[in-house]
């Protein structure tokens, strides 16, 4: 055996050495390789005196006995993780053409050459000096070189071989994307899937089960179960009850080696929330309630809350109030505060201590969302009673019906009675009661009122034709204590009575043609009337006695509250007379019938041939020879008054005061209207 082939022998052997000194690693394997690489040496060696022979067999053997020569080398391991003290024994290089005389150098070149890897240039042995990690690099590629050690020639061509790093289970299963968090409801059937974990291995999956991970529950186990191969982590009770627990800290384990004795192992915890469902109904913690609020609370007064309390969360709480009694219904009302879920007990109608001190309630709470799954735990509502005592306090004066509305006739005395209004003590002390009128609703105090028995009375004459209505507001007050006061609003109807006589609805001015025929319309006429009987106006339209006796114009009562004034003659002659006064007699329907007399001025005017007036004299009055002998003789005394008036007048010393001249002119006009009727 040469040199050469013994030294690789006893490396081979002090190889498989360290193998087996390895700790915690399968080394099954590795032992077997290295007994393969000492029989390769033996073969080596053997084999090294036959001529034509490659000692690693890999050289192929040519006819006529020539040999081709070559690189001779097996591929080339090296363990991770050596811990030894010398340099760990990768392997050799060796050329064919090496005779063993030294005269071949070799090198290497490439990853870690000459940090990692140190190869011994005489025998081509390499060895690696560091401690390599196969998790951060699986493999080396190198370049072999042969060289003439006097000229430094390359003897063979270059070649690239690989130096791999042989795994070891040295890397444990590691959850990455943690931390976890799942959740899975209440009452989930066993088996419920919860989620999901994952745990890498760094180690070699490719050789071995060194990344072959199994997974099991550590702590927990009595909750929930992990499938050993997928990780999917299930419920393994039906009954989970979050409102007993509503989270469990679930510790999770994964082993590689598939699990065997001396596999590495990695955990993490799992946090699974318990999630809720509607599986617990509304309860009140008492059976009864007791609130108190005074007789005078206004409606919408809040009374009190009451609340049923629900072991759920979320909008498995949620809460509907409803009140069961009829009498509660009625008196009051209850709503749920969204915020709280509290149920608010308020006033829907006036209250009343001395009707009734006491009003009990049933108030009923009950989910907004039931879960039909789990409606036969039982029913998901539940009452309690509310007991709402009514407090007494000092009330005014409560007024009692009838209606708000007085009436009175506008011709009743002073002191006449309008009517009466009644106010009463609600109290149980019943106090007297007196009244007055606010005077800010009544200044002209056309009202007074009895302050004791609340009769009202006439303070003033009523005019209905100035006041139809009379709005006033009358107090009550207890008598000890005006404090206590109620206030009422009072209208009071001035009713009519015919107190006022119809009259023309204007000063009426009519115009005639001189060539007027009989029966010409010449002006329809009307009246107003202040009164306003309950049976409307009836109105009535004569002449004037006065006038009964002319011959010149007709008045026809149509009927209709209208009278119509016709010509009665043919022609008229302004040289004559140019305006006429027709007195007209109105009479309305009472009670009492009331008549005025009015007067209809008619001109009497130049028109064309279509009718259409022209001219007409502007002359108040013209003398004419039909006047009668009583009209010239008051003319004649008034022209006469007027003019000893105006020279007595002018007398500056003179104590007489006769009448203005505008007076007497008035007292004269009036005199020819009375005096000279239509002829």
């Amino acid at each position: 055996m040469s040199a050469s082939s013994l030294k690789a022998t006893l490396h081979a052997a002090s190889r498989c050495a360290v193998v087996m000194a390895l700790p915690g690693f399968s080394w099954t394997i590795l032992l077997l390789l290295c007994a393969l690489e000492q029989l390769g040496a033996l073969a080596m060696h053997t084999e090294a005196g036959r001529p034509g022979l490659e000692q690693s067999g890999n050289s192929m053997l040519l006819a006529g006995g020539r040999v081709k020569r070559g690189w001779v080398w097996n591929q080339f391991f090296v363990v991770e993780e050596y811990t030894g003290t010398e340099p760990l024994y990768v392997g050799k290089i060796h050329s064919d053409s090496d005779e063993g005389d030294g005269s071949i150098k070799y090198t290497i070149s490439g990853e870690g050459a000459g940090t990692i890897f140190l190869i011994d240039e005489v025998t081509g042995d390499i060895h690696a000096t560091e401690r390599l990690d196969r998790e951060q690099k699986t493999f080396y590629t190198l370049r072999a070189q042969a060289r003439d050690r006097q000229t430094n020639q390359l003897l063979e061509p270059e070649s690239e071989f690989i130096i791999k790093v042989q795994d070891i289970n040295d890397s444990e299963p590691r959850f990455l994307e943690g931390p976890y968090i799942g959740s899975v409801a209440e009452l989930s059937p066993i088996g419920t899937s919860v989620m999901k974990v994952m745990a890498s291995d760094a180690d070699d999956p490719t050789y071995g089960s060194s990344a072959r991970v199994v997974y099991s529950v550590l702590e927990g186990e009595q909750h929930f179960t992990v499938d050993s191969k997928t990780g999917v982590i299930r419920t393994a009770v039906a009954n989970l009850d979050r409102e007993t627990q509503d989270r469990y800290e679930v510790v999770i384990q994964a082993t590689d080696m598939a699990g065997q004795l001396g596999g590495l192992s990695g955990s993490t915890t799992v946090t699974i929330v318990i999630t809720d469902v509607n599986d617990n109904p509304p309860r009140f913690p008492q059976k009864m309630y007791q609130f108190s609020i005074v007789e005078t609370a206004l409606v919408g007064s809040a009374i009190g809350r009451v609340k049923a309390e629900d072991s759920d969360v979320g909008e498995n709480t949620d809460m509907t109030y409803q009140i069961k009694d009829e009498d509660g219904v009625q008196m009051f009302k209850v709503t749920t505060d969204s915020n709280t879920q509290e149920a608010i007990i308020t006033v829907q109608k006036p209250l009343n201590y001395e009707a009734k001190t006491v009003h009990t309630v049933v108030v009923e709470a009950l989910n907004k969302f039931v879960d039909p799954r789990f409606v036969d735990l039982g029913t998901f509502r539940d009452q309690t009673i509310v007991r709402v005592s009514v407090l007494d306090v000092d009330e005014p004066p409560e007024f009692q019906p009838p209606s708000d509305l007085m009436e009175v006739q506008e011709d009743a005395y002073v002191g006449s009675v309008v009517g009466v209004v009644t106010a009463l003590d609600p109290d149980a002390a019943n106090n007297p009661v007196r009244y007055a009128i606010d005077r800010n609703t009544d200044l002209e105090r056309i009202f007074d009122i009895d302050a004791n028995t609340g009769a009202i009375v006439t303070g003033k004459v009523l005019d209905r034709e100035t006041a139809g209505w009379h709005n006033i507001t009358v107090l009550a007050m207890e008598a000890d204590n005006h404090s206590q006061v109620s206030r009422a609003s009072l209208r009071i109807r001035i009713l009519d009575v015919n107190d006022n006589p119809p009259e023309l609805a204007t000063p009426y001015e009519a115009a005639v043609c001189e060539d007027a025929k009989p029966g010409q319309l010449i002006q329809t006429i009307s009246v107003v009337d202040r009164d306003e009987p309950q049976s409307g106006h009836r109105f009535y339209f004569t002449l004037a006695p006065e006038a009964t006796n002319n011959h010149h114009f007709s008045l026809l009562d149509i009927q209709d509250n209208t009278a119509a004034v016709h010509t009665q003659r043919v022609g008229f002659n302004r040289q004559e007379q140019d305006i006429y006064f027709l007195p007209i007699l109105v009479v309305d329907s009472g009670p009492p019938a009331l008549s005025s007399t009015g007067t209809l001025t008619i001109r009497v005017c130049g028109c064309d041939s279509t009718g259409a007036i022209q001219t007409c004299n502007s002359t108040a009055y013209a003398m004419s020879a039909t006047l009668s002998p009583g009209a010239l003789i008051a003319l004649l005394v008034c022209i006469l008054i007027l003019i000893v008036s105006a020279a007595i007048w002018h007398q500056p010393n003179s104590s007489f005061s006769p009448l203005p001249p505008d007076s007497l002119m008035v007292f004269c006009r009036a005199g020819e209207a009375v005096n000279s009727p239509v002829p």
